[in-house]
């Protein structure tokens, strides 16, 4: 059967590079990236089936492992990179050291995953790990076998992505309607705020995360923007709106940043005994080369060789962030420990719970707090410091997601029959095609978004993160300890009262890091992705016996378009903008602009509501 191809490869190519375009615009946008594997397989069986009448499942596998690829690695990025430039090292992202950190990172996650499949994907220990979301896309590779089944997934997809795009495209360049509704008041004196994004790609996320966590979202929004609000700003003289910002950005994200370092830690103590677990099975080995394809890895001379020049190159990396051979040797040592150990965490975690829940914030949270301590005690100080702490990060995140993503693709692929290492050959030129894209992508929205990246439009909310722990660390400047600490009290109170509702049996769930990432976000984003979790819970409640991912289905495709629509628009835009071709402006009335609004609104969610339904 037909496996690793030409056009498989160059399908493989361009899906990786439109879903790290998408997911590095979404990531920026609202603080998380969603699964590229299940779309990708969908849409690679019915291109290759009618371009080509031939198309085989583990051909599509093959693109789909490519696809999955570049948005594990647009997780990576987004979450850190962006932190060179909140702390004031680069203005603007350079380009080569960005490209490199994406590919170097990248290769580690998969060249140290790759020893560790014979442990966690097809050995005693795959007994446990249930790989929850590589079985569902294997399901859905099998049914797409069935014409019918890949057409009318495709089709989905491909509705969504249109509709998607005309939206942000009559929303941010012809501004027929606008693409947000907010307000600022006063009440008895006190600053108050109230507003909502229009956006299909945020009822989207809503829709795959499910209700549980929109809710948790939207809670957290409403801690910072509804009640932390008003008890911290008084309201002054001038446009109430430009006040409500300028707490959000001075005061609000500061409560987030404390509220997200305790959600971190306590992702990471969750996960304690699987940490355990997974360097403990690690003792047992990875057994001889297999003589059957379909359990063979790349040769461990290749994986040792690549291994040792992806390390080199990453000393060079973090010799040319820093200009000291010293800093540059001990964070390289750091990061390769670092990396190794949570690659064995990230693949354990993903086999448990799935690649969407791994807690790779609270990993990567993890290597800055102990980067950061190692290099005070070292003597390292100043902007040097916080560069070499958030370059260990990078590839520490980037290594982690990656590792996870590798490890659930090739579950698939066991699944499905295919060959591990055509697999681990389609994910190295995933990652490095994908790394291409990244820094041209993430400087076209800096420099093409009002605000730029960490801005009310991309808050960048982990990258923000990294950055304040950076500052606290080596900074010159005091950060806002108080109101840090304030977000660490409200995480403690939180982590309580989910430990009680765990206690209990409870089906809705305190987790921390949405609840913190809401807080951190701007508010109007919380309601929409609200709407979608509703919309969600709507569908799941018509068919409450049916399997519960075979009913979403439907709509995840859909809704998986819709965010490649709006966030490849999002990039398209910008690109266009720095081209010299300016956005209209019809000028039509604010009674008028508004009413637009409304109606895109309202007919946006007719749309979701018809559309993630199953027939």
């Amino acid at each position: 059967m037909k496996e690793l191809t030409l056009r498989v490869v160059i399908l493989g190519v361009v899906l990786s590079v439109v879903m790290g375009a998408a997911n590095v615009y979404l990531g920026l946008k609202a603080g998380m990236t969603v699964s590229a594997s299940i779309p990708a397989a969908v849409i690679a069986m019915l291109v290759l089936r009618t371009l080509f009448g031939d198309g085989t499942i583990l051909e599509a596998n093959q693109v789909q492992t490519a696809a999955s690829a570049g948005e594990s690695l647009a997780a990576g990025i987004i979450f850190t990179m962006p932190a060179l430039l909140l702390i004031g090292f680069w203005t603007e992202f350079d380009m080569l050291m960005t490209t490199a950190i994406s590919f170097t990172g990248g290769m580690l996650g998969i060249l140290f995953m790759i020893p560790m499949r014979r442990v966690f994907v097809t050995g005693d220990q795959s007994e446990e790990l249930k790989f929850p979301e590589g079985v569902a896309c294997a399901a859905v590779l099998r049914a797409g076998q069935d014409d019918e089944g890949a057409d009318n997934g495709a089709s989905s997809v491909v509705i969504g992505a249109l509709f998607g795009a005309a939206f942000k495209f009559l929303a941010s360049f012809v501004h027929l309607f606008t693409h947000t509704l907010e307000g600022a008041y006063s009440v008895a004196g006190r600053l108050n705020y109230m507003g909502a994004d229009i956006s299909p790609a945020l009822v989207a996320v809503g829709f795959i995360v499910r209700l549980n966590v929109a809710l948790l979202i939207f809670l957290g929004g409403a801690i910072g923007w509804l009640v932390g609000m008003p008890l911290l700003a008084a309201a002054g003289d001038g446009p109430l709106l430009d006040q409500a910002w300028g707490v959000w950005s001075s005061q609000i994200r500061y409560i987030g940043v404390g509220a997200m370092v305790v959600g971190g830690l306590a992702s990471i103590y969750r996960v304690r005994g699987g940490l355990v677990s997974a360097i403990t099975v690690l003792r047992k080995g990875t057994g001889s080369v297999a003589s059957d394809l379909r359990d063979r890895d790349l040769p461990g001379p290749v994986i040792a060789a690549l291994s040792l020049l992806v390390s080199l190159l990453i000393g060079w990396i973090y010799y040319g962030l820093t200009g000291d051979v010293v800093i540059a040797a001990v964070t390289t040592v750091i990061m390769v420990v670092m990396s190794f150990f949570f690659t064995a965490v990230a693949s354990y975690i993903v086999g448990l719970v799935g690649n969407s829940n791994s807690p790779v914030s609270g990993m990567t949270i993890t290597a800055v707090l102990f980067t950061g301590a190692l290099l005070l005690l070292f003597g390292f100080t100043g902007m040097q410091g916080m560069v070499a702490t958030l370059g260990v990060a990078a590839i520490v995140c980037c290594a982690a997601c990656t590792s996870g993503d590798v490890c659930n693709d090739l579950k698939t692929g066991q699944i499905v029959g295919a060959s591990p290492y055509r697999q681990q050959i389609m994910q190295i030129i995933g990652v490095a095609v994908a790394s291409l894209v990244m820094a041209p992508v993430l400087q076209l929205l800096h420099e093409n978004t009002p605000g730029g990246i960490g801005g009310k439009e991309l808050a960048a909310p982990q990258a923000g993160l990294f950055a304040a722990l950076a500052k606290g660390f080596f900074g010159d400047t005091s950060l806002p300890w108080n109101l840090v600490a304030i977000g660490a009290v409200i995480g403690v109170i939180l982590l309580v009262g989910d430990a009680l509702l765990e206690r209990k049996g409870s089906e809705f769930r305190l987790h921390l890091m949405p609840i913190a990432v809401g807080m951190y976000l701007p508010f109007g984003l919380a309601l929409p992705i609200l709407v979608g979790g509703l919309i969600a819970h709507g569908v799941r409640r018509k068919e409450p016996q049916a399997d519960e991912d075979s009913l979403m289905q439907r709509g995840v495709l859909f809704c998986s378009g819709v965010i490649a629509g709006e966030s490849l628009m999002g990039v398209g835009l910008a690109l266009l903008a720095t081209g010299g071709i300016k956005a209209l402006h019809p000028g039509l009335s604010s009674s008028l602009t508004f009413g637009l609004t409304a109606a895109a609104a309202l007919g946006m969610v007719w749309l979701f509501k018809r559309r993630c339904q199953n027939p």
